[in-house]
């Protein structure tokens, strides 16, 4: 068995109204941006599957998107692989060493 990172990212379909998206692209001209339109605000969902196999992990992936993460009737999604993870960690502050070592 192996770990596997994944990303979903939903975002509301085409032609679906986005009042977030909106409501960010009218506070553009406060801020004195311009140049920016069709702003869309969706939001990713990152998770660690474990599985014997990359596509069997992308399976349960999927699943989770479709039936939990995401409103099929207004919301489109797309999962990408981030990678495998490992049980060996690095930390932020100590470059290069694994955790629970000196």
């Amino acid at each position: 068995m192996a770990d596997f990172r994944f990303a979903v990212a939903v975002m509301p379909k085409a032609g679906i109204l986005d009042p977030q998206g909106r409501a960010v692209e009218q506070s553009l001209p406060h801020l004195e941006i311009t140049g920016v339109r069709r702003v869309r605000v969706g939001r990713r969902v990152e998770l660690t599957v474990e599985a014997p196999d990359e596509a069997a992990a992308r399976a349960v992936v999927e699943r989770l998107a479709h039936e939990l993460l995401s409103n099929p009737l207004i919301e489109s999604y797309a999962v990408e692989l981030v990678g495998a993870t490992s049980s060996i960690r690095v930390e932020a502050s100590g470059a290069g060493r694994a955790e629970g070592r000196p």
